[in-house]
């Protein structure tokens, strides 16, 4: 029988969670255990734990819930998370409102071909338009 038992009331004494309590509520193999309490819900290596005499009972792979009110009776504090308020999702527009959305805006006019040739001709030299007028 291992030391870490499912139950185990445990400190962390490594990583973010270090100084917490927490207890063992699943057992992967000789180096992991899952942990619940104090701290996240997650896989601990079994080095980053330091067992304490006291036992509380638990069924294999309890819940979250199961591990709140096992606490409570002893008067630790428990791991809680705000989780935030989902907003509303931007809606796209339909391709149809998109269409009329385009057609609503003014249309530039268009040159005639004569009219561009006129036009390049003009902004390259104004003075040779001059002279062709005259003539």
């Amino acid at each position: 029988m291992s030391l870490y038992e499912i139950g185990r009331l445990c400190l962390k004494i490594a990583g973010r969670d270090a100084g917490r309590k927490c207890v063992v509520v699943d057992i992967l193999d000789n180096t992991f255990v899952i942990v619940d309490g104090d701290v996240r819900r997650k896989r601990v290596n079994l080095k980053h734990l330091e067992p304490l005499n006291e036992m509380l009972k638990l069924k294999e792979g309890a819940s979250h819930e199961e591990v709140k009110k096992a606490f409570e009776k002893l008067g630790l504090s428990v791991w809680t998370t705000n989780p935030k308020k989902v907003g509303e999702r931007p809606h796209r527009k339909r391709k149809s409102q998109q269409k009329a959305a385009r057609e609503a805006k003014p249309k530039r006019k268009e040159k005639s071909a004569a009219q561009a040739v006129e036009g390049k001709e003009q902004k390259k030299s104004p003075a040779k338009t001059e002279k062709k007028k005259k003539e």
